[in-house]
């Protein structure tokens, strides 16, 4: 793709979403529509590090719908990999947080306990501070989604950023999952809306298709995206390179 250079090319970070042991995508985050691209998630992992992923994205599927948990294999990355990772899914209390932090893990991520239980935003960031802690609000259109996406909050993206600012948040993660795992493309109308909505660090969690979404997320001051289907696929050339 040829156009105006970036001043400043957003962060990719490759995703591996752990479902029953295997490094999966989902389409529009429905766990009972997958598509399987490794067997082995450290493998999976290890394939994005050998390409210069500077950060992995682990997500705990089983744990995020309740249907199990893949501890195991994440302590596992988290230790071979020899790059940072972070992880989100089925997080909903300090002690499994601290946990994941315990074992090596760079930062967790928060996402239903962060609309259920705020507080524990609050507590797990004075005690271990805000570059190890995010906060993934997933939503469709501006309400937010709970439990793996299965749920509607009744609470909008617009009702919880203060909060969280105020709790000493720095890093967001915002995913429309109407459009996760879709090759879709995002959604620039929401997107300008989310980045007026939170001005710290934004990074989007899924939706990203092409090239042409990388130079969105520049062209709206949205710092990076969490990218699964579209590098495992090639729709978008990983690393990125505009």
């Amino acid at each position: 793709m040829t156009g105006t250079p970036l001043a400043s090319l957003p962060l990719i970070i490759p995703c591996v979403d752990i479902q029953s042991g295997r490094a999966v995508r989902l389409y529009e985050g429905d766990p009972d529509r997958e598509t399987v691209y490794f067997e082995s998630p450290l493998a999976a992992a290890r394939h994005w590090a050998g390409l210069g992923a500077p950060l992995v994205h682990l997500v705990d599927l089983d744990a995020a719908t309740g249907r199990g948990e893949n501890r195991r294999v994440i302590r596992q990355i988290t230790a071979e990999l020899g790059v940072p990772t972070e992880v989100g899914g089925g997080i909903r209390d300090r002690e499994t947080a601290e946990e994941l932090l315990r074992a090596g893990v760079e930062r967790v991520v928060i996402g239903t306990a962060a609309v259920k239980d705020p507080e524990l935003v609050r507590t797990l960031i004075a005690a271990h501070g805000p570059e190890r802690v995010v906060v993934s609000l997933d939503a469709r259109g501006l309400e937010v989604a709970t439990h793996g996406w299965a749920e509607g909050s009744g609470v909008s993206v617009a009702e919880l950023t203060p909060a969280l600012a105020d709790a000493g948040l720095e890093t967001l993660i915002f995913t429309d999952v109407t459009r996760d795992g879709t090759l879709r493309g995002l959604d620039r109308a929401l997107m300008r809306q989310v980045r007026q909505l939170w001005t710290n660090t934004l990074i989007v969690g899924g939706g990203v298709a092409n090239e042409a979404d990388v130079r969105l997320l520049a062209e709206e001051g949205i710092h990076g995206a969490i990218v699964g289907r579209a590098i495992y696929e090639g729709t978008l050339a990983y690393p990125v390179l505009l």
